[in-house]
């Protein structure tokens, strides 16, 4: 005849589950204080009272404005001089692209290779003053990205006032 096992009366799981219970209040407890010091912080200024001062007395303080940089008038296709330079290593694509610009009515200062070729994107670069241009040209060529001219030397840019760097 087979006898069934002894089972202790007594689960211990029950008492583990309990202990569990009161270690996870006592965390949620600590979190919770945690949680409304670190959100009341940017209040703390406006709960702390202030000695009264004196009447305040009341200067006057001129201020300039800040100097806008005179820009120009939208200036005419064919008075904007554009370099193209080839940033992502496909023959030609520079002069293609400036052939396009041209018959725009753009005047084209040049068309180079970049000194670097692996561009992810095409870019209208513009001088200083010549933002709305370079929007403009930017709109005409489906290029979406803008940028002031950065890193181009004078020589590079043969008077122009735009470029367009294209990319891949």
């Amino acid at each position: 005849m087979e006898h069934a096992p002894h089972l202790p009366s007594a689960f211990p799981w029950r008492a583990a589950a309990v202990v569990a219970c009161a270690i996870a209040l006592v965390e949620l407890v600590a979190l919770v204080a945690l949680g409304a010091v670190h959100l009341a912080r940017p209040f703390r200024h406006h709960a702390v009272t202030k000695p009264a001062k004196p009447a305040a007395v009341h200067r006057v303080v001129h201020v300039q404005p800040v100097p806008v940089v005179p820009t120009h008038p939208l200036l005419a296709r064919a008075q904007v001089s554009v370099v193209v330079l080839n940033g992502n290593n496909v023959q030609g694509a520079a002069h293609v692209e400036a052939s396009r610009l041209q018959a725009l009515g753009y005047s084209i200062g040049g068309a180079a290779n970049a000194t670097r070729h692996d561009y992810a994107r095409s870019m209208v670069m513009y001088v200083s003053g010549y933002v709305q241009e370079a929007r403009r040209l930017a709109r005409d060529a489906h290029i979406r990205m803008v940028a002031p001219l950065d890193g181009l030397t004078p020589r590079t840019l043969r008077a122009s006032k735009l470029v367009v760097l294209l990319g891949n």
